[in-house]
């Protein structure tokens, strides 16, 4: 079936290419933002945030703040009643710093004013002396380094051992590679209100990812119990990774208790950068063995994570970097060491792909340089290598759901090559960096390069991965009621084509999220399509079986011998035809569901274990201009074969693949959040560069294999950040192809897109 197949598909239930039902919402403005809410008697928060990477806190005074007219309460770690650090996998991190300073931009107090100009003028009224540190910034001297934290500076230590370490192959290549620091950049900066309540208790409206969560931690600050405690979601605009730091919600329901009055907070864009996880800056080394064909024969790798100031998912990312430090290839032997440190740069968390991106910029920069000194096509080298369903990952977990890779890399290498533009301006040629570019058209370079990625889908090492849905039906419209929030992955559209096809229902609503509803989970790896999806599913199903029992009963055949298709009921043998709304009868069916996959294992002291549920896999071929002596590169197109198990929604799978894509694009040659002896140096979007619509290739998506995992609801798998993952190694590896140089370093830096003489 081809794209356009798939967006005449019908017009509802899975496979139809349903529009979000926030779309209206969106276009017309109406939508409703965290920014946007509005309480009456409202008070305006502001941060107070170091200046310094590292410093020790000597003393704070609040008493000029707290006297300025119109300031209603000054807060600082003095006043956290219940736990003073936090952390959604480790509380290592203070509400407010206390002593220490351990990045720039930590939070030091906060302020609550009738006015936000008042509170941002108190704020920066509060006086703190700070005795400057000497910062640690370089994750490789954090070994070293005094403890930066009383845990101390490593976080994780992952040795993988997987075969013989005496074995070498025929020929061995080396390389080290760097991948910088990509912020998830939201398009909308974090914002939220605070309401107290009359309990003594308080409400949080904000966008968050995680709202139990979120709940539990602001609760264990605030010294309440979690039921005192209520987090609402409000619009999510986007979410690449943890969408809310609690860092800015805990300040908000302090100040509201303390004043009992409603306290909002919108963060500036420096706010925003500041505050927030980003993509974990990593330093990889490699040594790829290999016979005289290309077979790999042993992966030797040493993985360091900079984790920044505290510890947040670092844990997880470096699990996921350690097990898929081979890429999809069979490696009979590897060695992999992965450490994740504690730094006084800005802090590293959860951002799309986190762990599996770095690694495949790394593994796949190994092919090309194997690739080059075997004299073997590139992508012929890969699929000499490629894995399958029954092969072993080097975890030793064997892979049992469907792993076309093979088929991915062939489709993208067979599809045809983009055609040369003409050297004439004439003609339409863009030069890298744009229509009015410096560079000559001679001076224009042709690459072609391609990349294999991997990740894996929900939790893993052990993670419950639980989430809980209720399907009520009245008066003919359905109502689903489920905790998991909407981040623009397209849940609350697939909830909705889940019920429709399941009972014929097409008016569907989907409840808004708050922590009165069952936990379903945080918004990452795509684990609301499987587990939220499944709860869903599971409660349309059980609501069937409560409609078509009575009817099955009164003709004497079972419930299987009915099916609902376009709001009827019929029998297989045609002697029963009825409405969905007869059959009703104008009762209320409603039913409550949980979904949880199998259970996984931590990786145990030589990196082995079931760690994973499920994997997805995805290929892509780029081609690229280069200005070989200017060092721009433009992306002319990049094709994409994906692994999606099953399409449930062809336009928004479309969709997601391509902004996926354009994000890689982003990591690849632009976006870098740079410091300067841990200082984040234009925390804003002018000086942290993201790709516009201009910097977007021509995205071709060539095939989506439907091999349904027989372990996941619907066989479908998570379609988002494996193009995220895969597109940057992608670029780096066509711009090697049309330049000679090595390309190890991501974003990459004009210097290194210069031509070496005679390329």
């Amino acid at each position: 079936m081809d794209r356009q197949d798939r967006l005449d598909s019908p017009a509802h239930g899975l496979g139809a290419s349903l529009p979000p039902a926030d779309t209206r919402a969106k276009t017309e403005g109406t939508f409703p933002y965290a920014a946007d809410l509005w309480a009456e008697g409202l008070l305006w928060a502001a941060v107070l945030r170091s200046p310094h990477a590292h410093a020790r806190i000597v003393s704070i005074d609040t008493t000029a703040a707290a006297e300025m007219p119109g300031v209603r309460a000054v807060v600082t770690h003095a006043d956290v009643p219940g736990n003073a650090a936090h952390g959604r996998r480790i509380a290592d991190r203070p509400v407010f710093a206390a002593e220490l300073v351990r990045h720039h931009g930590e939070p030091i107090a906060a302020v609550a004013a009738d006015h936000p100009d008042t509170a941002r003028l108190a704020a920066a009224a509060i006086a703190v002396e700070y005795e400057i540190l000497e910062p640690v910034t370089d994750p490789e001297k954090a070994f070293a380094a005094e403890p930066l934290h009383p845990d101390g500076n490593l976080i994780r230590h992952i040795p993988l051992r997987f075969g013989d370490p005496d074995v070498a192959g025929e020929v061995i290549v080396e390389g080290l590679y760097r991948i910088g620091r990509q912020d998830p950049a939201p398009i909308g900066a974090e914002a939220g209100l605070a309401v107290p309540r009359p309990d003594g208790g308080v409400e949080i409206y904000t966008a968050s990812t995680d709202p139990h969560t979120d709940r539990d931690l602001a609760a264990a600050c605030f010294g309440l119990e979690p039921d005192r405690v209520k987090v609402v979601v409000t619009g999510v605009p986007g979410a690449t990774g943890d969408r809310e730091d609690p860092g800015f919600q805990l300040p908000l329901g302090l100040l509201a208790l303390k004043t009992g009055c409603p306290v909002k907070l919108a963060a500036t864009r420096e706010e925003s950068f500041l505050g927030h996880a980003h993509r974990h800056p990593t330093l990889l080394r490699y040594r790829h063995h290999a016979d005289a064909d290309g077979r790999l024969v042993k992966v030797e790798a040493q993985i360091l994570l900079d984790a920044g100031a505290y510890a947040d998912a670092s844990s997880e990312s470096l699990a996921a970097a350690v097990a898929f430090a081979c890429g999809p290839y069979v490696v009979p032997h590897a060695f992999i060491e992965g450490w994740a440190v504690r730094t006084n740069n800005p802090p590293s968390g959860h951002v799309r792909g986190e762990g599996a991106m770095q690694v495949c910029a790394a593994y796949e920069g190994q092919m090309d340089k194997l690739a080059a000194k075997l004299g073997i096509d590139p992508a012929e080298l890969r699929l000499r290598n490629v894995l399958a369903t029954g092969d072993l990952l080097p975890t030793g977990q064997t892979v049992t759901c469907p792993a076309p890779v093979a088929e991915l890399l062939r489709s993208v290498r067979d599809f045809p090559l983009p055609t040369l533009p003409k050297d004439s301006p004439e003609e339409g040629w863009l030069l890298p960096g744009g229509p009015e570019g410096a560079g000559e058209p001679g001076a224009i370079r042709r690459g072609v390069g391609y990349a294999v990625g991997m990740v894996h889908m929900l939790g893993a090492e052990g993670t419950d991965e639980v989430s809980t849905a209720t399907v009520k039906v009245q008066n003919g419209a359905a109502t689903v009621i489920c905790a998991a929030v909407e981040t623009g992955q397209g849940f609350s559209t697939l909830a909705r084509q889940i019920v429709q096809e399941t009972l014929g229902i097409e008016e569907v609503h989907v409840a808004s999220v708050d922590t009165d509803q069952p936990p379903a989970g945080p918004a990452t790896h795509g684990r609301h399509t499987w587990v939220s999806g499944g709860a869903v599913e599971r409660a349309a199903k059980m609501v069937r079986t409560q409609l078509l029992q009575p009817l099955a009963h009164k003709f004497g055949m079972s419930t299987e011998l009915l099916q609902i298709a376009d709001g009827k009921i019929t029998s297989y043998d045609g002697v029963l035809s009825t409405t969905v709304t007869e059959a009703m009868d104008g009762k209320e069916l409603w039913a409550t569901a949980q979904c949880r996959p199998h259970p996984t294992e931590p990786l145990d002291a030589a990196g082995q274990g079931d760690a994973f549920v499920g994997l997805a896999f995805c290929a892509i071929r780029a081609v690229v201009d280069v200005d070989i002596e200017l060092g721009s590169v433009r992306v002319v197109e990049m094709a994409v074969a994906q692994d999606v198990g099953r399409v449930l929604n062809p336009r928004q799978l479309a969709t997601r693949i391509e902004a996926g894509v354009t994000q890689g694009v982003g990591t690849a040659l632009t976006e870098n959040l740079r410091t300067m002896r841990g200082i984040v140096r234009h925390p804003d979007l002018t000086g942290y560069a993201l790709p516009t619509s201009l910097d977007a290739p021509d995205i071709r998506i060539v095939n989506l294999v439907e091999e349904r995992d027989v372990v996941a609801p619907f066989g479908a798998k998570a379609a988002s950040a494996i193009p995220v993952v895969t597109s940057p190694a992608a670029v780096a590896s066509a711009v090697r192809a049309a330049t000679g140089r090595p390309v190890n370093r991501l974003p990459i830096r004009p210097q290194a897109a210069v031509a070496v003489p005679n390329s």
